[in-house]
């Protein structure tokens, strides 16, 4: 198969995880197992299209042989673009999958949701996106933990941070991360105006110890009386915590739970992730510059999406996507949305593939 990597390296591996997994002590350690798993499951659907794709060639080979034969050609002529094209299309797929996998699938993802422009109704809608993404993560089976709330005096969050764990949680969620754009008449607004406003969304990676290494000198460690609008158990204890990486700047604030050492644990969850994200886009860097993602590069300036209330339309502006099934996407229905972006990104991949094939 012309212009493939060569898929017997892919075959010999698929050979030596069978024979791992098939050991009893192998998972004796779940998160070696985990890893032996999922990359049986991938190569798996590489050998698979592998075999489809030798299959297509083999019919394709067959069809053009008939060509010649008045009598056969023009069925063979149709059989023979349908093939083409469905060759190219498991060449591409085929092609992607044998590309190193993102490093960061299989993790769980930490998102942070903050109101932006438009006041009140900002935070507001911060929290329409927050129970959106709880009840998408629910429909995935997945699990949502809050780590850090700044609740807003309307019932909405000024701030919230949570992670979401789960074994497609990072693949599906990272094409989140942007700024929405919500067009609606306010519950506030008496003369019926339509106004717009905004909520940023960060989506990260949930950072380990082993890829980011902090030095503890390099923190400074705050204990505080946590505030909030008030209740029972509120502010009346230093259970707060604030941490700031000293190096970087980044601080993390954490008031969620009663005990200081579990808000010290939290804090220092978001503090590892935010400090492997403002690694790897120091690290990306160079490649941002020659190229352009269509999907979007995830900046938190760029406006991603927007949700027209009044007229039940939502828009994706990285995809020039137009949907009018707004109220079911806030209901948690994200599907239709984010397998769209899966394609345009797998289509951005190959474009890049073809651009360093020409350079």
């Amino acid at each position: 198969m012309e212009n493939l990597p060569n898929i017997e390296p892919f075959r010999s591996r698929f050979n030596e995880l069978e024979q791992q997994l098939s050991l009893p002590e192998t998972f004796k350690d779940n998160q070696k197992a985990s890893e032996l798993s999922r990359e049986h499951r991938r190569i798996k659907k590489i050998l698979e299209l592998s075999d489809h794709l030798e299959s297509i060639t083999d019919h394709i080979k067959q069809c053009k042989a008939l060509l010649d034969d008045p009598e056969m050609a023009e069925e063979a002529e149709c059989e023979y673009q349908s093939l083409s094209q469905r060759h190219t299309e498991i060449s591409d797929n085929l092609l992607l999958e044998m590309l190193p996998p993102d490093p960061e699938v299989g993790k769980n993802t930490i998102i942070e949701i903050r109101a932006g422009a438009g006041g009140s109704e900002a935070s507001i809608f911060a929290g329409d996106l927050f129970r959106m993404y709880n009840r998408y993560a629910e429909s995935q089976n997945w699990s949502v933990e809050c780590l850090s709330q700044n609740v807003s005096e309307n019932g909405g969050f000024k701030e919230i941070i949570f992670i979401i764990k789960g074994e497609e949680a990072w693949a599906k969620m990272k094409f989140e991360s942007g700024v929405h754009r919500v067009q609606r008449v306010p519950v506030t607004e008496a003369g019926g105006r339509i106004h717009t406003s905004t909520s940023t969304v960060a989506v990260l990676p949930e950072a380990q110890d082993v890829e980011i290494s902090i030095d503890p000198s390099d923190l400074e460690i705050s204990i505080c009386r946590a505030s909030g609008p008030g209740g029972q158990g509120v502010n009346t204890t230093d259970s707060a915590v604030q941490i700031q990486h000293i190096p970087s700047g980044i601080s993390v604030y954490c008031a969620d739970e009663r005990s200081q050492l579990k808000n010290k644990n939290k804090a220092m969850t978001v503090l590892r992730s935010r400090l492997l994200q403002k690694k790897q886009e120091e690290e990306n860097a160079k490649y941002a510059k020659n190229r352009k993602d269509q999907v979007g590069t995830g900046d938190r300036s760029e406006r991603i999406r927007t949700y027209n209330f009044p007229q039940s339309r939502i828009t994706d502006h990285r995809i020039n996507y137009t949907s009018h099934a707004l109220q079911e996407t806030m209901m948690g229905d994200l599907n239709h949305i984010i397998n769209i972006l899966e394609k345009e990104d797998k289509k951005s991949k190959i474009n890049d593939m073809s651009f360093d094939k020409s350079e």
